[in-house]
């Protein structure tokens, strides 16, 4: 019981401040603060980012007296696992994260012959709203810093570096923000964090910017002003209908930015990063997959700049809608070849695990659940429900309402003509690696 006059304690809404929420020149500016010489900042820098390590016993190029509180001052412990589960032989893992607040995210690594994929989340929960979504119908609990997405892709890096995943040791080679969250809602922490994913070592973990894919539902104003960034990271458009009156339904900020201007201003990214624009979209049966859907998809697309991933609909309890049927599939990329639009259908991995394309929900801890789904194999504790009740959606932490076109209004209204009923449950979102 809280003393009289005295405030009850409550978690912090935002993360402390970390290394990585930082560059160099602010690094060096934060070790100042703390009454040490700027160098500090850099041996910290090449702990986190070179070898993967916040622990301060591993530092010791550091004075013994001086390490944990620079550690815990610029190295704070921002996500604890609450959850792993594993699939495919154990080369695709799902973590379930806990933030300082208790917000909840997930994560997933995706080992492949050649390549290690790791998707992450750019925010907790989302405001997009979108109708078939799993992280959308949660709703958003806030944006994530710059530091918390980073966290991701090092605590990833660790975990192939130690040889956890079958294959051996490894490294991670590609980022994409296709986890929960609509990463331009939180437009300059996804920046920062890209710049940190980037950036070489010891600024960095010096990754590509090739190797980095950043998806959006269509923030047109976000999308320009990425192109201007000077980045050469890929911008994936999650389209998911060629038609604003079904678009309009499925992913309910087209009624603010509908498929035209969101595909123009597409093309003027391709125009100043000359980077191959990914146009996402799930296959789901009788909703999207219509030949005539494909037909327009690929008049839309003709001689640009594009490639399209079709992405098989992943099942999520509750939902109605399934994937589109095999012939459909094939009927719709050959209609998209004929076109001689580039198309390819997504490997669904991690499905098992609610860890493919449009499955992630994050969700707290709940005493007695059973440890995961079949199939999957589970440590830490298992998951109750889903977090997250604002609709809406984020720029730099705050919240805000989806906006709409004029005339629409705002989320809701009728199903195109002659499609299924969209009642019934999230279908999970569609754009997550």
């Amino acid at each position: 019981m809280t003393a009289p006059g005295a405030a009850a304690a409550r978690p912090p809404r935002q993360p402390p401040r970390h290394l990585a929420d930082l560059d160099a020149d602010g690094r060096r500016a934060a070790a100042a603060e703390l009454g040490e010489r700027p160098f500090r900042a850099d041996q910290l820098s090449r702990h986190y980012f070179g070898r993967l390590t916040d622990d301060p016993a591993d530092m010791t190029d550091l004075p013994a007296a001086d390490r944990d509180r620079l550690a815990g001052a610029l190295l704070p412990r921002l996500l604890t696992t609450e959850r792993e589960l594993s699939c495919d032989q154990g080369m695709t893992r799902k973590t379930l994260w806990r933030a300082i607040d208790g917000a909840y995210l997930e994560s997933v690594l995706m080992r492949y012959p050649g390549r290690v994929t790791m998707c992450v989340s750019s925010q907790a929960g989302c405001g997009m709203a979108c109708p078939f979504c799993a992280t959308g119908q949660a709703g958003l609990t806030r944006s994530l810093s710059a530091a918390e997405i980073v966290a991701q892709v090092v605590a990833g890096a660790r975990a192939l570096a130690r040889g956890e995943l079958p294959g051996g040791p490894g490294r991670v080679s590609n980022v994409v923000f296709m986890g929960m969250g609509e990463p331009l809602a939180n437009y300059r922490r996804v920046i920062a964090a890209v710049r940190r994913l980037t950036d070489p070592v010891p600024r960095g973990l010096g990754l590509s910017q090739r190797s980095v894919t950043v998806s959006t539902v269509g923030l047109v104003p976000a999308m320009r002003r990425l192109a201007a960034e000077g980045l050469s990271v890929t911008l994936a458009v999650s389209l998911h209908a060629p038609d604003d009156e079904l678009r309009d339904e499925l992913v309910p900020v087209n009624r603010r930015w509908p498929v035209a201007e969101v595909l123009a201003t597409a093309w003027e990214y391709a125009a100043a990063t000359g980077r191959r624009v990914s146009v996402e979209y799930a296959l789901i049966a009788g909703v999207n997959d219509q030949p005539w859907r494909a037909d327009e998809l690929g008049r839309l697309l003709a001689g640009r700049l594009a490639h399209v991933n079709l992405i098989p609909l992943n099942p999520t309890p509750g939902s109605r809608w399934t994937a589109s049927t095999p012939a459909a599939t094939s009927e719709f990329v050959a209609r998209l070849a004929a076109r001689q639009v580039p198309v390819t259908i997504r490997d669904t991995r991690g499905s098992e695990i609610d860890g493919a394309c449009g499955q992630l929900a994050a969700a707290g801890p709940a005493a007695g659940q059973a440890p995961g789904p079949a199939g999957g194999t589970a440590t830490g504790t298992a998951a109750g429900p889903a977090t997250g009740s604002v609709i809406g959606h984020v720029r730099d932490g705050q919240s805000g309402a989806v906006p709409s076109r004029a005339g629409t209004g705002g989320p809701g209204g009728g199903l195109a003509a002659g499609a299924p009923a969209l009642a019934g449950g999230p279908a999970g979102r569609p754009d997550h690696g």
